[in-house]
């Protein structure tokens, strides 16, 4: 199942961001993955999904790249 991300997208472009279990509710977010940690972790949030929300958003069509 997707999730829509829009309003995170918005709100915390080119930022890190650490979210609840439900992947949907953000408990952190900072420049950097320990910030978000960190406000994730005074919240109470242990164990939460990090990742980087992309400055700009862009599509990719392809294939697998072979070196």
């Amino acid at each position: 199942m997707s999730i829509d991300w829009t309003r995170i997208y918005s709100k915390y472009k080119g930022l890190w961001i650490a979210l609840k279990e439900d992947e949907k509710t953000v408990v952190g977010s900072g420049k950097t993955a320990k910030e978000a940690w960190l406000e994730s972790q005074e919240k109470g949030y242990t164990t939460p999904v990090l990742t980087r929300v992309p400055k700009k958003l862009v599509s990719y069509v392809g294939n697998e790249i072979s070196l």
